[in-house]
């Protein structure tokens, strides 16, 4: 709708399978990278946007509050658990500077992470 189509390339598939796949191509790096897919890959989906960035890439991880879910002292679902190893990755990655932002709307209260890849 907007008329740009002939501006992106388009790939449908399993995002990690996808991913492997982006990366054999040996692609320049991304400058702009937004995770919103299954959640309980979203540690294995920051893994791949460092590894397809460079200096000053920004990586956007959507729905990472989850109405608090993740402060809960033993989450049982899958997502929950995958946005917390996420969280536990980042802290621990000297190559990214990044923050949680809460957000308030029509979905409740929920976030994204916003990290900057040094």
């Amino acid at each position: 709708r907007a008329g740009v189509s002939n501006r992106i390339e388009l790939r449908l598939g399993p995002a990690l399978e996808s991913l492997t796949l982006l990366a054999s191509e040996q692609i320049e790096p991304f400058d702009l990278i937004f995770i919103d897919a299954d959640k309980a890959n979203n540690s294995r989906y920051l893994d791949w946007a460092i590894r397809l960035s460079h200096s000053g890439t920004v990586i956007i991880v959507d729905n990472v509050v989850r109405e608090g879910t993740i402060l809960r002292d033993s989450p049982a679902d899958a997502d929950t658990l995958g946005t917390r190893e996420m969280f536990e990755a980042v802290s621990h990655d000297a190559r990214l500077d990044a923050t949680a932002i809460q957000t308030v709307g029509k979905k409740k209260h929920d976030g994204f992470l916003l990290a900057l890849v040094k």
